[in-house]
C-alpha cells in the first residue's frame, strides 16, 4: 500500500471529488476510483494519510495539487462570515488540475444538465469512443481523444445522450485536431484573452469558458456562476434578482480577489447549508 503524508497540507479527498468539478470518479466503499490521463487511480484517505493502490505519486500530487499552499489561499479568501463558514465546513477541498481537452469536452457535454446526467453522458462517451484497458479491477476506458471524436459519425455521438451538444463537441474536436498547440497557446494568454479564445469554440459560453480556465488552466481568479452560485450571491451577498452572469462573476472577483475560483468552489460545496430547502 502506497502512502502520501498530508500532515502539512490540508486536504479532503471527499470534498474535492464530490463538489462537482470532475465527473469520472466513483466512490467504492472507502475508496475513490477514477481515470487520470492514461492511468486508473484508486485512492482513499485516513486522516493525514492518502493511500493509493494504483497510479503513481507524481501523478496524484499533480492532479490534486497537493503542493499548493492551500492555507495561504484560504486565508486570502476568508473575508466575510459566509465564506468563513464555507471554509469551515469544506476545509481541504482542492481544485484539481484537469487535462485541457477532457475538461473542455466534459463541460460542453455538461451544459444544462444535472451532475448525475453529466456523469452518465460522459460514461457513455468514454465507453463508446475511449480506448479500453484492462486492470485488476475490470475494464476501464480512457477519455476519447479529440481525433477519435472528430472521426466519429455524428449520429453515434448522439447515442451518448448528448442531443444538440453532439454538434458542438464534434466541431470542437475537429478544430482541436487541426490545432494541436491550442492548449499551450491559451495558457500563454491573459485571462480575458483566454476566455475569448475558448468562447470561439461552438457551444462554449462564459460559464463553460470559466470552468475550463479554472479547472484546466489554474486561472484561480475566475468565478464561474451556475444556478447555485447565483442563489448564494443573491441570498448571502445581496445581488439583485435577476443579475447577468458577468455582473455576478465580476462581483465574485471583486469580493474574493486573486483566488475567487477557490471561493466559488467552497461556496458551491456548502450550497445546501447556504441555500436551505433548494435542490
Amino acid at each position: 500500500m502506497n502512502r502520501i503524508d498530508l500532515s502539512r497540507r490540508p486536504f479532503s479527498l471527499d470534498h474535492t471529488l464530490s463538489c462537482g468539478q470532475v465527473f469520472r470518479w466513483e466512490r467504492q466503499g472507502a475508496w475513490w476510483q477514477g481515470i487520470v490521463g492514461n492511468d486508473l487511480i484508486r485512492v482513499r484517505q485516513e486522516g493525514d494519510i492518502l493511500m493509493y493502490e494504483s497510479g503513481n505519486e507524481e501523478t496524484i500530487r499533480s492532479y490534486f495539487q497537493l503542493d499548493l499552499d492551500l492555507d495561504r489561499i484560504l486565508q486570502s479568501i476568508d473575508r466575510d462570515p459566509v465564506i468563513h463558514g464555507a471554509i469551515g465546513h469544506c476545509r481541504g477541498l482542492r481544485i484539481v488540475r484537469q487535462d485541457p481537452w477532457e475538461c473542455l469536452a466534459s463541460y460542453i457535454c455538461a451544459t444544462y444538465a444535472n451532475i448525475p446526467g453529466i456523469i452518465k453522458k460522459i460514461q457513455l462517451l468514454c465507453e463508446s469512443f475511449g480506448e479500453p484497458f484492462d486492470t485488476e479491477y475490470g475494464t476501464c476506458y480512457r477519455f476519447p481523444s479529440a481525433e477519435a471524436i472528430a472521426s466519429s459519425e455524428l449520429c453515434d455521438i448522439r447515442d451518448c445522450r448528448l442531443g444538440y451538444r453532439s454538434e458542438y463537441l464534434c466541431e470542437t474536436a475537429r478544430r482541436i485536431t487541426d490545432d494541436p498547440a491550442w492548449a499551450g497557446r491559451i495558457a500563454a494568454l491573459s485571462c480575458g484573452e483566454a476566455r475569448t479564445e475558448l468562447m470561439a469554440f461552438r457551444g462554449v459560453g462564459p460559464k463553460v469558458a470559466d470552468c475550463v480556465l479554472l479547472f484546466a488552466f489554474a486561472r484561480y481568479e475566475v468565478f464561474p456562476v451556475d444556478v447555485w452560485i447565483s442563489r448564494i450571491m443573491h441570498g448571502c451577498y445581496g445581488l439583485p434578482i435577476p443579475s447577468a452572469y458577468q455582473r455576478i462573476a465580476a462581483e465574485g472577483r471583486a469580493i474574493f480577489g486573486d483566488y475567487a475560483g477557490y471561493a466559488q468552489e467552497y461556496l458551491f460545496c456548502d450550497r445546501q447549508r447556504l441555500v436551505p430547502g433548494r435542490s
